[in-house]
């Protein structure tokens, strides 16, 4: 038995040409299924010699941007169309997205705190590894598409994240440049570590990220960001011989190249207590201006707390529930560069 091998397998060759639809099969022993398993969906597109970018959706499982427009693309994108290979899975944490919530109803696990994974983890943990393990090597760029999912809004924006390979980060700005969302953000994560961007980053290859749109659903409008988003970066890595759509050629404003120069961005609730938005998505803001305050209905006397801007910029992020608690996420303010 080899116990560095992962424990997952896949019903296709990622190696072999042409479109092959498939299964990662994760082993998960329960008790109404003592030998059963977990079967993840996944597509390879191959065509020869190009670059080879693997498309992720739902590794929070209330997001849906991602699922819903890879599914489309796994539909229609054929291999004599590309060149190269697109490796396609629409929910990475598939029992969550099936469950439509954030964590795995498996194991509990965050999806995006798992990497590099374990062989012999649950079920998120094994996933993890596989893909580590078997897809990341094949792969010259990764984008891997979120939302705010049930719990927070964003204007839309696809990023990247400012690393040390400096060669490699222009790659991935000029990548996220090319996806043509409306903003286009260096961002800043308040907690890097065990997501799939740092693995991706860490073995030296391009990762673009997106967040688009949130409150648990999607839009028209959401859904055709996403849709063109991906097939611009497969057009900006030549896999599909087409030209990016910009903003511009949609009668949008230009993207607006924004960043997070520091952890003054975020704006983190200390209290409990009934949020109110002052300010919605997209508006400016100075230093010391009011962007929400939390109320104390078990205490009617008790002035609300007010939260402020703790620098000049644009609220690009906000909470999406209106019952906040100690530490949650209450806003995210970006700059333009």
């Amino acid at each position: 038995m080899n116990h560095t091998e992962p424990k997952v397998s896949a019903t296709i060759d990622l190696l072999a040409d042409g479109k092959h639809h498939g299964h990662l099969i994760i082993p998960h022993s329960r008790n109404d299924s003592g030998w059963g398993a977990v079967h993840l969906p996944i597509v390879s597109i191959r065509n020869g010699a190009g670059q080879t970018m693997l498309l992720t959706g739902g590794n929070h499982g209330d997001e849906y941007e991602g699922p819903i427009a890879l599914m489309k693309l796994a539909r229609t994108l054929e291999a004599g169309g590309i060149k190269g290979q697109v490796i396609i899975i629409p929910a990475l944490n598939y029992p969550a997205v099936l469950n439509g919530s954030r964590l795995s109803p498996i194991d509990g696990v965050n999806m995006n705190r798992a990497f590099p994974g374990r062989r012999d983890g649950s079920v998120s943990l094994m996933i993890a590894h596989f893909v580590h393990e078997k897809i990341l090597p094949l792969a010259d760029v990764v984008l891997d598409i979120h939302s705010g999912g049930k719990t927070m809004m964003f204007s839309p924006f696809a990023c990247y994240h400012r690393i040390p390979d400096a060669e490699v980060m222009e790659r991935a700005k000029q990548a996220m440049l090319a996806f043509g969302a409306p903003i286009s953000l260096e961002l800043v994560e308040l907690d890097a570590e065990g997501m799939l961007d740092t693995e991706v980053e860490e073995m030296g290859k391009i990762f673009v990220g997106c967040e688009i749109g949130g409150g648990g659903t999607s839009t028209p409008e959401t859904v055709l960001i996403t849709e063109i988003g991906v097939r611009n970066l497969l057009a900006h890595f030549e896999i599909i011989d087409e030209k990016p759509i910009s903003c511009e050629d949609r009668g949008l404003p230009p993207t607006r190249l924004m960043h997070m120069p520091d952890s003054d961005c975020y704006l983190i609730s200390n209290d409990a207590g009934i949020y109110e938005t002052l300010i919605d998505l997209d508006e400016s803001v100075k230093k010391g201006d009011a962007v929400g305050q939390v109320h104390f209905l078990e205490k009617l006397e008790r002035q609300p707390v007010v939260y402020c801007a703790g620098r000049d910029g644009t609220l690009i992020g906000r909470t999406h529930k209106t019952l906040v608690g100690i530490g949650d996420f209450l806003g995210m303010i970006a700059t333009e560069m």
